[in-house]
């Protein structure tokens, strides 16, 4: 697949954009399984028509890999599936070995340790992102269903226990519910423990004079999903500046997105969301620059490019565009 930004034939200048030839994807998980995270960086590195697709991913106790991330490698198009956890199997896609292939870049969430070897070996590969645990801010004002709100909060915080659950409200009476429904609700989840233990840890609260004043703290956190359950979202969505994703109304619960909604969910966290983007087609295209010039560009370009070369001290330069326009005289 060859993606064409700007017809260089006509121009003299131009690109050509491409689909990497190889990507590895790491797909965590052994306590929790995410078929979700190989679809969602297989898909986009399919559509953008990347050549193979591998998939590096922890075994089971018994030796195994999960049937579920199976499934999902398989209708996603990952080429090969590798026994391959942690650091080692990081190294392993950056590097190569005998079974392995080395890929042009890694994609793909992990812990503390997949985290830091990735930023290792950034330079002998292309990377997505360096990702922390999982964020989720709600900003909350005083008509938001409180069980709604809740139910937010637990979803983002049983992801680990070092996942940030945060709610920003403009109401002391909506939080007092909030905080009361989330020790009805935590108990009945599977990873309550998890579920727990984040929100003693990394759990916050905010009140807020006003909804300026929420988004003013929210955008200087820059969370990976921010919950918008206040009246006349899309008014707020305009103020947004830095987050992963966000989720207008009280509609759209936050834990759809890592599944049917569509953006992949592999997304940017510890306030990256300033400058980083989800995780998209873009990340699995690079572009070439194509400098194809004429007699008349290069008349046209060529005597500024020589001055200045000179100011810069490389005659060289300043001599092969010279002789190209003396061809012309």
């Amino acid at each position: 697949m060859e993606h064409t930004l700007r017809d260089f034939r006509k121009d003299g200048v131009g690109q050509q954009v491409r689909p990497l030839s190889r990507v590895g994807m790491y797909v965590p998980g052994r306590a929790a399984v995410y078929p979700s995270t190989v679809l969602m960086i297989a898909i986009p590195a399919m559509v953008a028509g990347v050549e193979e697709l591998v998939m590096a991913t922890p075994a089971l106790p018994d030796g195994s890999v999960s049937p579920l991330k199976l499934v999902a490698a398989h209708i996603a198009g990952v080429s090969r599936v590798f026994r391959a956890g942690g650091v080692q199997g990081i190294a392993a896609l950056a590097y190569g070995t005998e079974s392995i292939p080395r890929v042009d870049k890694i994609c793909g969430p992990g812990n503390v340790f997949v985290t830091e070897a990735k930023k290792r070996v950034y330079g002998m590969v292309g990377l997505d992102g360096v990702f922390g645990p999982s964020e989720t801010v709600v900003i909350a004002d005083g008509g938001a269903d409180a069980k709604l709100v809740a139910a937010d909060l637990l979803a983002g915080a049983e992801h680990d226990e070092l996942a940030t659950a945060i709610l920003i409200s403009t109401s002391d009476e909506l939080v007092s519910k909030v905080l009361g429904d989330l020790q009805s609700q935590v108990a009945g989840l599977g990873r309550q423990e998890v579920a727990r233990a984040s929100m003693e840890a990394r759990g916050g609260v905010a009140v807020v004079d006003d909804l300026d004043q929420a988004l003013e703290l929210a955008n200087e956190f820059a969370p990976e999903h921010l919950c918008l359950h206040v009246d006349k979202p899309e008014q707020l969505v305009k103020k947004v500046r830095n987050a992963g994703a966000v989720f207008v109304g009280a509609e759209s619960a936050e834990s759809i997105g890592d599944y049917t909604v569509g953006p992949s969910h592999v997304m940017p966290t510890g306030g990256s969301a300033r400058f980083a983007s989800p995780l998209g087609v873009q990340d699995f295209l690079k572009a070439t620059s194509v400098v194809a010039l004429d007699d008349k560009a290069l008349a046209k370009l060529g005597p500024a490019a020589v001055a200045i070369a000179r100011a810069e001290g490389f005659e060289g330069h300043a001599r092969a565009i010279e002789r190209r326009l003396e061809r012309r005289r």
